[in-house]
């Protein structure tokens, strides 16, 4: 996730060092994204783990996928009731 180089306020961000609220601003530097508390000084680079799941299409599924997801419906013939 790429930050602007503007600094911007969290809200409702809490502090780790100093237990402040609403004093984190995150920001872009030198293509790297970081955190930093305006009371305190504390400073953290925020490092995110990529997510690498693959999305369920029609074209990544095998075919038992395929025909265990049909669900076929049995419909019974109408009949008169005795008189």
């Amino acid at each position: 996730m790429a930050y602007s180089t503007k600094r911007r306020f969290v809200a409702g961000a809490v502090c780790p060092r100093c237990s402040e609220m609403d004093k984190l601003v995150v920001f872009n530097e030198e293509g790297k994204d970081y955190r930093e508390c305006v009371a305190c000084g504390y400073k953290e680079e925020m490092r995110f783990k990529p997510v690498a799941r693959e999305l369920e299409t029609r074209v990544n599924q095998t075919e038992e996928d395929k025909r265990d997801a049909v669900q076929v419906i049995n419909i019974l013939p109408f009949s008169k009731p005795d008189q």
